[in-house]
């Protein structure tokens, strides 16, 4: 997976997934904050839309009326066919828009509800060495009374595709502790080649889901199948665990916020301004304020409640803790 010769390291796409409902909405939110936070970022911003087919019961694209918005954003609206998963598992979206993406290029795959809040286009990173994002919790695998332990489990995957284990291991992590192994949130995903590697993302995961060791029999793939594959993928191109060149992802140039009321009551101050200065313009507000929780949350100014609620520099240590605080004041939205 070498980087083309003309092809500079610094030189990369983004792509992200648009459908109906939330994620459009969203879309126009990270559109518009690259446009006003990235000034020197050079590629091609994809917003990846699924087509309707028979893995969708409804036709699952964006609006007429926000595509062309987006495209006013500077976005390229990307097409593309659900062939394994689609309605059964949306997760799955990622992973098939890779597919349909310019082959030979460095990506950077985000999900959509991600802020930019830097000049993302400063990003220099080696996209030959794919890596995502560790700001994770241990979702996966889950511990079970008869289970076969940490080790067992991800050794078992590692197997089934003839990879090498050992090295992916973090030694200075306790044995059977989740973060002594290979894991990511598949929030933001960096490669070379999205076809290449969206296409290995894909197999692997149909076959983890359809025909996974015995070690996983009592193991839950839905919603977690993406970032089951996703290491294994990662490792087989020769990538791993990010160094410092990608900090400014989950860091000074880009925020993975999830949920607004999760943004306000966690994020730095830096993104919170870099947030009401990229919704501000009217020409951005027109199209945020048509989705109810960015409304309330931004135009509102229920998150600056929300943010009244935590002191960000001693969080509560669990978020299920600052989500129950949340609902239980009245502000949970998404």
């Amino acid at each position: 997976m070498a980087k083309t010769k003309t092809q500079d390291v610094s030189d990369f796409d983004i792509v992200a997934v648009g459908q109906t409902g939330r994620l459009q909405y969203e879309a126009i939110l990270l559109a518009a904050s690259l446009k006003e936070k990235a000034p020197s970022f050079r590629g091609t911003l994809y917003i990846a839309e699924p087509r309707p087919g028979p893995l969708w019961s409804r036709d699952p694209g964006m609006r007429g009326d926000i595509k062309a918005a987006l495209e006013g954003f500077g976005a390229t609206i990307l097409p593309f066919e659900n062939t394994a998963f689609g309605e059964s598992y949306p997760h799955g979206n990622k992973i098939e828009a890779l597919c349909a993406m310019p082959e030979g290029r460095n990506f950077l795959f985000l999900d959509t509800d991600t802020l930019i809040v830097g000049d993302l286009g400063t990003l220099d990173t080696d996209f030959s060495r794919p890596s995502a994002s560790m700001r994770r919790t241990g979702t996966w695998p889950e511990e079970e009374l008869y289970w076969p332990g940490y080790t067992a489990v991800w050794k078992s995957l590692y197997d089934k595709f003839g990879l090498e284990f050992d090295s992916t291991l973090d030694l200075s992590q306790p044995d059977e502790y989740w973060e002594r192994y290979l894991y990511f949130n598949a929030g933001w995903v960096t490669g070379h080649d999205a076809p290449a590697f969206g296409a290995r993302w894909r197999d692997w995961a149909v076959d983890i889901r359809d025909n996974h060791p015995e070690e996983l029999v009592l193991q839950s793939f839905d919603p977690w199948l993406d970032q089951i594959a996703l290491p294994l993928v990662i490792h087989s191109f020769g990538g791993g665990r990010p160094g410092d060149d990608l900090a400014g992802l989950d860091g000074d140039l880009t925020c993975h916020y999830r949920m607004l009321p999760l943004l306000y009551a966690r994020e730095g101050d830096a993104v919170v301004e870099a947030l009401a200065e990229v919704a501000a313009p009217n020409k951005v507000k027109k199209w945020l304020k048509q989705y109810d929780p960015f409304k309330r949350m931004i135009y509102q100014e229920r998150g600056l409640k929300v943010r009244d609620l935590f002191d960000q520099n001693d969080l509560p240590p669990r978020e299920r803790q600052i989500r129950n605080t949340i609902k239980r004041e009245g502000f949970w939205m998404r």
